[in-house]
């Protein structure tokens, strides 16, 4: 006999979205074509770009809880944040919803960190470097001397997104994240992989990888890893032998 006890089924992860008015493009997380598995979104109303970047997320907390509560009552097994700069809030998320949650793409660094040969560092790629500290690597497990470089101050990335523009110019946001890029290998010579902070970046990971040589993880590669343990794929458990 089936168990009940949620209102929706077949979607394991829930999404909470900051209150946002830009255009999402294919491969960003607000874009639900961008899964190969079906999502559920909620939107956080009172958070913005602006107050969780250049702010402290922390006095939002409660706003998150109440949106994730919502999430988990329709049917989430587990939670997740569209900005990387919510790791400051996952012990009290986690411990308010009784689920696992991953609020942040940089609680990566240290999973990345453990596949590098030696000498060679994780670094991360964040929408912005002036407010990015050490508070959020030490709360997303990352070592505090994590290099990290930004879209700050470029064409129009950072500004947009933080500003919530109602148009971007996707094509200078691209070479924005190309410029971040090459500008922290150069500064840090030993990097062996980057991890993008931010939700926004993922439709960019391909360029940076082409561009830096250098394996790219991003909150798609994150979820994508956070579904698979959710709900673990169904697999035939005969041979796949052309002879039957």
């Amino acid at each position: 006999m089936e168990q009940g006890g949620k209102t929706v089924y077949g979607a394991a992860v829930g999404i909470l979205m900051l209150e946002t008015q830009f255009p999402r493009i294919h491969g960003d997380m607000g874009n639900a074509l961008t899964w190969d598995f079906p999502v559920h979104y909620r939107v956080v109303r009172g958070a913005t770009p602006d107050l969780v970047v250049r702010n402290d997320p922390t006095q939002l907390v409660d706003l998150f809880i109440e949106a994730g509560r919502d999430l988990v009552a329709m049917g989430c097994d587990g939670i997740t944040t569209n900005c990387g700069f919510l790791a400051l809030i996952q012990d009290q998320v986690k411990a308010a919803l009784g689920v696992p949650v991953a609020t942040s793409s940089l609680m990566q660094v240290p999973m990345v960190q453990a596949l590098l040969p030696t000498g060679k560092r994780v670094g991360v790629l964040t929408i912005s470097k002036e407010t990015l500290t050490r508070a959020h690597l030490r709360a997303a497990g990352a070592p505090e001397d994590t290099p990290v470089g930004g879209t700050d101050g470029l064409r129009c990335f950072t500004r947009d997104i933080l500003g919530d523009a109602a148009a971007i110019d996707f094509e200078a946001c691209r070479l924005d994240m190309i410029d971040g890029a090459r500008a922290l290998v150069a500064d840090n010579p030993d990097l062996g992989a980057i991890v993008l902070e931010c939700t926004n970046m993922v439709p960019y990971a391909r360029d940076l990888r082409r561009v830096t040589g250098l394996p790219v993880f991003s909150i798609h590669s994150f979820v994508t890893w956070f579904q698979a343990g959710l709900m673990p794929r169904r697999y035939d458990l005969e041979l796949d032998d052309p002879r039957w």
